[in-house]
């Protein structure tokens, strides 16, 4: 905790000072042109290797296996997007380093190597089955006998226990007497 909390105070201020010491060679807006290359640079390089890693697991996911190595190199990948659009030298150099299959998959392993993955697999996997969702009602009445109910109860179009209206007073429904 202590060590990310440090890294945190101190990456703007090492970026801070960069950015001063290279304006200072060649010149604020050059500067900040170069910043603003490297985010759309990395903007761009991150499309394609989030698309390549996306791509690599869905294949897992149809071959049945869990891609966990894709997911972490997603999120390292997220993690890199944030870093290459974070104005600064330091965080673009640390994105453009995941952005590389090599380190990416070396850090991907290192986080691997610190969790424990499982995974439940229930039931298998389609095998071309038609699954027909629908209601049933069963017509027998010795089956709706044992169940305690006679075969029009519950029923929306079963015949009510009211009186149809009598003619001259309405239409209204009156019980029957």
């Amino acid at each position: 905790m202590g060590f990310w909390l440090l890294i945190f105070f101190l990456t703007p201020i090492v970026e801070m000072y960069l950015l001063i010491e290279i304006g200072g060679y060649i010149g604020a807006l050059p500067t900040i042109a170069l910043v603003m290359l490297t985010a759309v640079i990395g903007v761009l390089l991150l499309r394609v290797q989030g698309l390549a890693t996306l791509t690599r697991g869905i294949g897992r996911l149809q071959a049945g296996q869990v891609p966990i190595q894709e997911m972490t190199e997603g999120m390292l990948l997220a993690l890199a997007g944030a870093l290459l659009l974070t104005p600064g030298f330091v965080t673009d150099t640390c994105g453009f380093l995941l952005l590389l299959p090599p380190m990416r998959l070396l850090a991907a392993r290192w986080l691997l190597s610190r969790v424990r993955v499982s995974a439940v697999h229930r039931g298998e996997p389609d095998q071309g089955t038609t699954i027909i969702e629908g209601e049933w009602r069963s017509t027998d009445e010795t089956a709706t006998a044992r169940s305690g109910q006679l075969p029009d109860q519950g029923r929306a179009d079963a015949p009510s226990d009211r009186a149809p209206p009598a003619s001259g007073d309405g239409g209204e429904d009156r019980p029957r007497s």
